[in-house]
């Protein structure tokens, strides 16, 4: 006997599993349950999905039960591929964010360690200053390389400490001759009271 049965199914559009419940009711009716599911999709909102349950005399449902089980069936295999999707797009946003996320926080942890190893060089330049080890204090001033956001603060600080240096930077001594010293040596002997003895011919 040929039914057509298979190949009215095989033309169903639809992803997933069908299952067919079949039983008897009264009258010499059937009662059909088709239930569609669908194991890739991980929304478990699918399991609120009814079954279709259909309650007809076996010449009804072989008339008219996959035009009636067409649409639905279609409408329904479409809502559990579109759940998925949506399912593995809030992961991949999910996973975006972690790694954003992730990326901030590290940001931050650099940004903390840096500030803190700024602080902590400052904080040994001002002991270093207090003692008055003013070049050495000089020397251990932060490199504006190292910190360009701070590169103001930190050649400022470096002009402070240079001012103090004794002597200067270089290491160039004041150079004042030492012309008083002169002036007060020939100061003792003017050259108009030079005795006759003194001057030559």
């Amino acid at each position: 006997m040929d039914t057509n049965f298979f190949n009215q199914i095989a033309q169903l559009d639809f992803t997933g599993v069908m299952q067919l419940n079949i039983s008897k009711g009264e009258n010499n009716n059937l009662i059909v349950t088709v239930l569609l599911n669908n194991e890739q999709c991980g929304d478990s909102a699918k399991n609120l999905i009814p079954p279709l349950t259909f309650n007809a005399t076996p010449q009804e449902f072989d008339k008219e039960f996959f035009e009636q089980i067409k649409t639905p069936i279609q409408s329904i295999s479409g809502v559990m591929v579109d759940m998925e999707k949506f399912l593995k797009q809030m992961e991949e946003v999910k996973k975006q964010s972690a790694m954003e996320k992730a990326k901030a926080e590290k940001a931050k942890k650099e940004k903390q360690a840096k500030d803190k190893k700024y602080k902590d060089g400052m904080a040994k330049v001002d002991e270093l200053e207090k003692a008055g080890k003013f070049r050495e204090a000089w020397i251990k001033v932060p490199q504006t390389t190292e910190f360009p956001e701070k590169a103001d603060e930190i050649r400022k600080r470096k002009s402070t400490l240079s001012a103090q240096f004794e002597p200067n930077l270089f290491g160039v001594i004041d150079n004042q001759t030492e012309t008083p010293k002169a002036k007060e040596t020939t100061a003792d002997y003017p050259l108009d009271n030079v005795g006759e003895e003194d001057k030559q011919y």
